[in-house]
């Protein structure tokens, strides 16, 4: 039996004068007494492609796929607080992507044409890069919430250097997920 793991990849926050930032942003929201699950600060991350449950075996191919994106050090300027659905109807809190969202639309294209090659299904929704903060889990207190992502909806959160590329695993734990870098493309 092959050893499956809960996959996906993604660019890493890891800058620590951002990641306050986010984690003062998202605490605002968790401040508003809406149900929700945060993003924990050392879980904070761009997500470029989702897998699922696969073989550990493809590690290298993914490696590979990863490894084709040829991308340099860029910058990418975290701005403005969105939801997902909308604005008006949240599920998902996310921190949007102004500066470098084009480079991680590029990186993203070749990923995708990569995993489609080996075997993945094609994406269901279009891709926009963001950095997830937290979940809503019912709608008590929403009002609020809905009124602060409109007083966010512009925040200058800072900026970042992407220098690594990194295929992870997410382990679902009671307190919540657990990520572990299985493979990485760093460049610079």
């Amino acid at each position: 039996m092959y050893e499956r793991v809960r996959a996906f990849i993604a660019v890493d926050i890891e800058d620590p004068g951002v990641i306050s930032r986010i984690a003062a942003i998202r605490d605002a929201f968790v401040a508003t007494g809406a149900p929700m699950k945060p993003v924990e600060d050392h879980n904070l991350h761009i997500t470029l492609r989702f897998l699922g449950n696969i073989p550990l075996s493809m590690a290298d191919d993914l490696r590979r796929v990863i490894e084709e994106a040829e991308f340099e050090p860029f910058r990418v300027t975290l701005r403005g607080v969105g939801a997902f659905p909308s604005p008006t109807r949240p599920r998902v809190l996310w921190i949007g992507v102004s500066e470098g969202a084009e480079v991680l639309q590029r990186i993203y294209e070749v990923i995708e044409r990569g995993v489609r090659r080996l075997g993945f299904r094609a994406e269901r929704e279009r891709f926009v890069p963001h950095v997830t903060i937290a979940r809503l889990k019912g709608s008590r207190n929403l009002w609020r919430v809905v009124k602060l992502l409109e007083e966010y909806r512009d925040v200058e959160v800072g900026s970042i250097t992407v220098r690594c590329v990194r295929l992870k695993q997410s382990i679902l734990q009671r307190s919540g997920p657990v990520y572990r870098t299985l493979r990485e493309v760093c460049r610079g």
